[in-house]
């Protein structure tokens, strides 16, 4: 395979918008071109994460409306891809591939969601459709109940009593508002205290509204170039130097949820291609739908000790100047989550900081860089590594 690098990112600012998805991925993608000093007409395909835009706004294949919209010509294929909320990271591993196999030379990825168009009941509802239709949904699951459940679980298995949890999940949310606060383009930009996060309203025992990520409108995307070519284009090259994917059955087919074994499978791809470690990695983007996600996703990518990742968190280790930041960019938690887009985002936030480009949330030293995004019940995961 050859050398892959990123040229160029882009990215709107999170939260709600009255912008359509076209519109709103069409500002994120342009700034990634530009910035890839690059012409529209170069580039060779384009792959779009985009999970629920028939409900959202009536509009399903909306990847050929994105690359018109953007001037790309016509004999450019444009591909919606859909992986729950892990669609734009598999948008960026599809990316890579074909840019590594030597198809193609440069190729933008990204992704485009606008979930705040839809009321609550509605969202709650397709949401949940990432579930397994048959044998989940008709239950009433929905994803805070699911991650409820693993909270539970995790207390349970480790022997952390449920208050000691719920704390360790409230300085998530804490830590991610901090971080959020420093971030221009996140939907929160504002801190937290813990006792804002422990006397919010419950939601799905124990998780409470303030262990919860918010609906987000809003694109990210990515310019994926080879490094045959990468010189010509900019002087701030990031590589990507390993991808990985994994995939889970539903959730009564997994014998143990606090332990999601797609993630465990698709960071080892990726450690195994780059030929690093999990000690090798300066910050980490990582998928905190819910605060509970966050430090099983930490142990399950290898940075923690199974049942010690909550720890972590409360000696600071997680946090900007800690041993190991996590959610530099506020995460999903307070930088928001439109679906569609969140892995593409995540990409966006590593290949700022790698370039020392993030002003007052900078990790100092950063060159490598993981982003990991997991769709459906714990059903796909993407993780991926930059480095310069």
């Amino acid at each position: 395979m050859r050398k892959v690098a990123i040229a160029g990112v882009g990215m709107t600012k999170f939260g709600r918008s009255d912008k359509s998805g076209v519109e709103l991925f069409a500002g994120a993608a342009m700034e990634a071109i530009t910035s890839s000093n690059i012409k529209t007409r170069e580039v060779q395909a384009l792959f779009l994460g985009n999970v629920l835009g028939d409900f959202e706004e009536g509009q399903l294949n909306i990847a050929p409306l994105c690359a018109n919209e953007l001037g790309l010509p016509v004999d450019v294929p444009a591909t919606r891809v859909e992986g729950a909320c892990a669609s734009a990271g598999v948008a960026i591993r599809e990316a890579f591939i074909w840019v590594a196999s030597g198809y193609y030379d440069i190729v933008l990825a990204g992704g485009v969601e606008r979930a705040t168009a839809m009321d609550t009941p509605l969202a709650t509802r397709t949401f949940a459709m990432s579930s397994e239709s048959r044998y989940e949904v008709f239950t009433g699951v929905t994803f805070p109940g699911v991650f409820g459940m693993v909270a539970r679980l995790y207390a349970d298995k480790y022997g952390l009593s449920l208050q000691t949890l719920k704390e360790q999940m409230a300085m998530v949310a804490v830590k991610n508002h901090k971080h959020g606060a420093k971030n221009p383009l996140a939907q929160f930009q504002k801190e937290i205290s813990l006792e804002t996060v422990l006397k919010s309203p419950m939601v799905a025992d124990p998780l409470q509204l303030f262990d919860c990520c918010p609906f987000t409108d809003g694109a990210a995307a990515i310019v994926v170039a080879s490094a045959d070519i990468i010189g010509k284009l900019t002087d701030k090259p990031v590589y990507i130097l390993g991808v990985g994917q994994g995939s889970n059955g539903s959730l009564g087919r997994q014998k143990d949820i606090t332990r999601i074994k797609a993630r465990e499978a698709a960071a080892g791809q990726a450690y195994k291609m780059a030929g690093l470690r999990p000690s090798d990695i300066d910050l980490v983007e990582l998928h905190d739908c819910f605060t509970i996600a966050e430090i099983v996703a930490s142990e399950g990518m290898g940075f923690f000790e199974f049942g010690t990742g909550g720890k972590a968190v409360e000696k600071g280790e997680t946090a900007i100047g800690g041993r190991l930041p996590i959610n530099p960019s506020g995460g999903l938690k307070a930088k928001g989550h439109p679906i569609g887009a969140t892995g593409a985002a995540q990409a966006y936030e590593i290949v700022k900081q790698l370039r020392g480009e993030c002003g007052e949330r900078q990790v100092d030293g950063a060159r490598i860089g993981m982003s990991d995004t997991l769709g459906g019940d714990l059903a796909t995961v993407v993780d991926i590594i930059y480095g310069v």
